[in-house]
């Protein structure tokens, strides 16, 4: 057989060899490229160590089973590869890898005592890099049980290559035998799914890491991206002044007149002036976001083409200002200082169909459920009371807030539940199930509640409120944990509004300006959120 030659890298001042594999040599092995396959730190000079042998092996264990650096604070003392001295020994033509340096204690191959400590001696020269990563690699191979019962024992520490030297293995027990399984018998550990895509089990310390990572918090920008000036926005609690399309188009009611602005061009048009006999008390926008509603101090209602800007009809009913507005599928239900509530259906020539009585003072708030069989009305008589889509009498009467309940929001996300807020004595954001007939919860704000407004695509919501902080809210459910709190109005939030994306909300004060701030990710975003991990991409869709 030809002999495969190395360069042998040790320097003798008075001769110069050369060695083969068969006859072991302390140099290490070069490429082609001329760079050594072993790294020069393990290189010693020929001087200090008597028999060539025992070098190649550590240097060739060197290579195999590396081991991390010390800390650079800490001083290295004499030489982790250091062989005692040996007998001579003859090397056939096979090469034997030596085992003496091999991490055997990661594998858990190490006898251990009753104690649950190994039986080989301690050494002051532990490597920190080594039995961090054996502590690691144990975790993950063995589960966290496994790894908590080492950890658990003070004065136990992993036995480095050094100490492996001189621990021989016990001659009486097999290297590779079955361990048992500490994890059967615990009550705390989820049993592993046949389904699992993961290499190391769903049981270790690490699944958690390696399926789904930490994801970071949502920033909030705390200031808003636009400003616009709203001259004559009324600073009066109980009325509603600004609403949002479906086609993205702002209407606000300023004075005797309605405006329209686009959020896609930024043009801003004049709907409608009402004369100096009246002023505009609410507005209000149909599902196809085609037609605006606009309620007026006198107690009527008209209907506006806002594409032809354009009055469609005018209905009456009421005897003084409508103060807010709620579009059904085709009902239409307007609000009044009169204590009523009248249901409008547009498709009839009759100006309203029902008239539902019960509140005790003025209508401030109304709001449509997104199925359209339940409508919620709050008033000044501190009563939120919830409606059928017939009948004249309320289903259910909530009476728990202690002030005017202006804001009202239904969510989108679970059905029959209900939102509302309390005015300035009750301050209060109280949770409902119409479902049940049930309060569920309640938070105390600090603060008049003025508005309210689920998001529609993640389980949060928006609160705006007056005194005395005027701030803006953003409340994780059903935590109820703030996200943030925006401020900047110098009046009361009493107008919100949201956009048809549900990514960004309008806010308006009596300060007369309207403020635009991004508060909740988009729906695509929260899609990508919940595919994205590691072990995500072995996942298969039917659709």
């Amino acid at each position: 057989m030809e002999d495969f030659m190395v360069e042998d890298r040790i320097r003798d001042p008075t001769r110069t060899e050369r060695a083969s594999i068969s006859q072991p040599a302390s140099a290490p092995v070069r490429r082609s490229d001329d760079t050594p396959l072993l790294s020069d730190a393990a290189e010693l000079p020929a001087s200090s160590n008597p028999n060539p042998s025992s070098s190649t092996a550590a240097s060739l264990d060197t290579h195999i089973n590396p081991t991390f650096p010390k800390s650079p604070l800490k001083e290295r003392s004499g030489s982790a590869f250091s062989t005692p001295s040996s007998s001579h020994t003859s090397y056939s033509d096979r090469f034997i890898p030596s085992r003496t340096g091999s991490h055997l204690s990661t594998f858990a191959l190490l006898e251990r005592s009753p104690t649950g400590a190994y039986s080989t001696p301690s050494s002051d020269g532990r490597e920190d890099g080594a039995a961090a990563y054996s502590m690691l690699l144990r975790t993950e191979l063995f589960g966290p049980d496994v790894a908590s019962t080492i950890s658990s024992s003070s004065s136990e520490k992993l036995p480095t290559a050094r100490e492996l030297k001189f621990s021989p293995m016990s001659p009486n027990k097999n290297i590779f035998r079955f361990k048992t399984d500490l994890r059967s018998g615990s009550t705390s550990t989820k049993p592993e799914s046949p389904y699992s895509l993961s290499p190391v089990g769903v049981d270790s310390a690490l699944a958690g890491t390696l399926s789904s990572p930490r994801k970071a918090p949502r920033k909030i920008p705390r200031s808003p991206y636009k400003v616009l000036d709203a001259p004559a926005l009324q600073d009066d609690f109980y009325l509603n002044l600004v609403d949002w399309s479906s086609h993205n188009v702002l209407s606000v009611g300023l004075g005797t007149c309605v405006y329209l602005w686009s959020a896609c061009t930024s043009k801003v048009t004049k709907l409608c002036d009402l004369g100096p006999d009246d002023t505009v008390c609410s507005v209000g926008w149909t599902q196809r976001g085609t037609y605006l509603a606009v309620g007026t101090n006198l107690g009527g209602v008209q209907i506006w083409d806002a594409q032809r800007c354009k009055k469609v009809r005018t209905m009456g009913g009421h005897r003084t200002r409508v103060g807010t507005l709620a579009w059904g599928s085709h009902i239409l239900s307007s609000g009044s200082r009169d204590r009523s509530i009248l249901q409008r259906d547009i498709r009839v020539q009759a100006d309203f169909v029902n008239k539902l009585t019960g509140h005790k003072s003025e209508v401030c708030g109304l709001k449509w459920s997104y199925d359209d069989r339940e409508l919620a009305s709050g008033g000044n008589d501190n009563q939120l009371f919830v409606w059928g889509q017939q009948g004249t009498q309320p289903m259910l009467k909530f009476s728990e807030h202690t002030a005017a309940v202006k804001a009202i929001a239904w969510s989108p996300h679970q059905h029959g539940l209900l939102a509302s807020g309390g005015g300035t004595a009750d301050r209060c954001i109280r949770f409902w199930n119409t479902a049940t007939s049930s309060h569920l919860s309640c938070v105390d704000t600090g603060s008049q509640v003025c508005n309210l407004v689920w998001s529609k695509n993640v389980n949060e919501l928006v609160s705006t409120h007056g005194y005395s902080q005027n701030q803006i809210i953003v409340w994780r459910y059903p935590a109820m944990s703030k996200l943030a709190t925006l401020t900047g109005h110098t009046f009361r939030v009493l107008y919100l509004a949201i956009s048809p994306d549900g990514q960004t909300i309008v806010t308006g004060a009596g300060d007369e300006t309207l403020r635009f701030w991004t508060v909740f990710p988009s729906l695509s975003s929260q899609c990508n959120a919940q595919n994205h991990g590691i072990l995500s991409l072995g996942r298969t869709h039917i659709r």
